[in-house]
């Protein structure tokens, strides 16, 4: 075999050089196959009934005085309750929140609607622009949320 010289200390072989080359993609034949798997941290596959998230509002709550850059004087806060629906293929328990958020200026942002999505009676994600997961969603008055503090 023909040596590549790197300096004059490290030699590296042909055949080491194609075997790094290639060992990404035998790794990725290791992976592959006819069916995707995906990892998941929970029994949940997606088909089964999901518990409900008892504790949604202080969930809520908790998680947004951390999201948002000022929860200081959030205006016209509504939630829907938590229902199930399909998102991305999963049943999941999804609450639609609606409010205005003060920007950095001191303005307030035009009303955004997102979705909340639970994974084992917990919040798991938000998701932005709502639209689908939240189409016929019955809000109330979410007062707890205009009265947030830093």
């Amino acid at each position: 075999m023909e040596e590549l010289r790197l300096g004059t200390s490290a030699k590296i072989t042909a055949a080491r050089i194609a075997a790094i080359l290639l060992l990404p993609v035998a790794l990725a034949a290791c992976a592959g196959g006819d069916e995707v798997k995906s990892i998941t941290y929970t029994d949940d596959r997606g088909v089964s009934n999901q518990p409900f998230p008892n504790n949604y509002k202080s969930e809520i709550l908790a998680f947004m005085k951390t999201y948002l850059n000022n929860p200081v004087g959030v205006r016209g806060a509504a939630m829907a309750e938590p229902v199930q629906r399909v998102v991305g293929g999963r049943l999941r328990y999804v609450s639609c929140l609606r409010f205005s958020a003060r920007d950095s200026d001191g303005n307030y942002r035009e009303p955004r609607e997102s979705a909340i999505l639970y994974v084992d009676g917990r919040l798991d994600r938000i998701v932005e622009r709502a639209s689908e997961p939240c189409a016929g969603a019955v809000y109330a008055p979410f007062p707890e949320m205009e009265k947030m503090a830093r």
